[in-house]
């Protein structure tokens, strides 16, 4: 099963090719196979209809979520001040008030994407919900609270979200055991991408060995444009705006090469289904360049790209479709080649972003926290 080839075999299902009413890029973009997703959820896009709108008008076939757009919501606007005043007197401790929150925007668009998703025969039409992050370094903690938070949601249609961190690693493939899908985050590069492969087709191994069926689903979120924000200031203009690029097109390159492993053709003919590559991180952070840099460079078939809402609208505006990057791995080495010169030791970075991360979703996860304590507070 390869990328880049488009049947109904290869995708692991037929393609969903959208209501779309509109000839904008995003349309002709998820025709091209790749899927569009919105990094982005709150309660005002679901009870706008802006999320449906999304769906029928720009091929927006899933999304994920983080702590930091929760944060954003609940602390400047009002729409969730009556749940959480209906919430205080049943559900102990703000964590868990905040999961009811969560769970229950998640599950409305997992509801919204279950079209999708029997459309696709389960390849598309996903969400994600994060476990909680300050679980970060407790592997035995992030297998249990992947459970029950996707037991709890009771959609077939939502990932659980866990860290590809050297704890992250072992709980997800127990949990791929358990028959939870996942969608695998913080990765920064092609030897983070293949231990998180690694930790997926053993969960599958693993279920195959004891006589259930592997057809359990997985992304693998490799994180584009945080290695251009981490090397700015210390690269010559000649190299700005290129290294996160050259990951994920190495990425991509890696994610073919695994699909046409023995291993994974064994896997393959016992019903298992690809764990497709997803580009997160691809909004532009640098205002002088592109505002679709990592969009237009990363069109690349049967492979998912997370976009926030304003990149959305930017390349459904003015994007374009090239070709799909390159499998051979030479022009995309050459390019790293190019930041080893100028005094970047690639691997001690890619821990670094994986660790920084890490810690940044725990503080953005303390912040909301924080948000959620402050408004209870305010709402008693």
């Amino acid at each position: 099963m390869f990328p880049g080839n488009n049947n109904a075999a290869s995708s692991g299902g037929r393609r969903d090719l959208g209501t779309s009413t509109t000839s904008s890029a995003v349309s002709r973009l998820h025709a091209f196979g790749q899927s569009i997703w919105l990094d982005d959820i709150t309660r005002d896009l679901l009870d706008s209809g802006t999320l449906e709108r999304y769906i029928a008008e720009f091929s927006v076939t899933g999304l994920t979520s983080n702590p930091t757009i929760f944060d954003h919501a609940i602390k400047n606007g009002s729409s969730y001040d009556s749940d959480i005043r209906n919430l205080l007197a049943s559900v102990p401790g703000h964590e868990a008030l905040l999961f009811e929150l969560i769970v229950h925007d998640l599950s409305r668009a997992a509801d919204l994407f279950l079209p999708t998703h029997r459309r696709t025969a389960t390849v598309d039409g996903w969400v994600s919900l994060e476990v909680s992050p300050l679980l970060a370094r407790d592997t035995k903690g992030t297998v249990q609270s992947a459970r029950v938070l996707f037991e709890k949601a009771g959609r077939k249609n939502l990932f659980i979200k866990i860290p590809g961190t050297r704890e992250g690693l072992p709980a997800i493939e127990e949990s791929i055991f358990n028959g939870v899908p996942i969608n695998v985050t913080l990765l920064f590069s092609s030897a983070q991408y293949a231990a998180a492969a690694d930790a997926y087709m053993k969960g599958l191994e693993r279920r195959i060995e004891a006589g259930r069926s592997p057809d359990i689903r997985s992304v693998a979120s490799i994180f584009v444009s945080r290695w251009d924000v981490a090397v700015a200031k210390t690269v010559p203009g000649s190299l700005k705006n290129k290294l996160g690029l050259a990951i994920g097109q190495l990425a991509y390159a890696t994610y073919f090469d695994l699909l046409n492993s023995d291993r994974w053709q064994a896997l393959e003919g016992f019903g298992a289904r690809p764990q497709r590559l997803l580009f997160a991180s691809t909004g532009t952070k640098d205002p002088e360049a592109s505002d679709v840099l990592y969009v237009e460079g990363l069109t690349a078939p049967n492979t998912v790209n997370t976009m926030p809402q304003a990149t959305l609208m930017a390349f459904a505006e003015h994007g374009t479709i090239g070709a799909a990057p390159s499998r051979d791995v030479r022009d995309a080495t050459a390019r790293l080649g190019d930041f080893q010169k100028a005094g970047i030791d690639l691997s001690a970075l890619a821990e670094k972003l994986q660790r920084d991360g890490a810690d940044s979703f725990t503080h953005s996860w303390q912040d909301l926290l924080n948000t959620i304590e402050t408004k209870s507070l305010s709402l008693k």
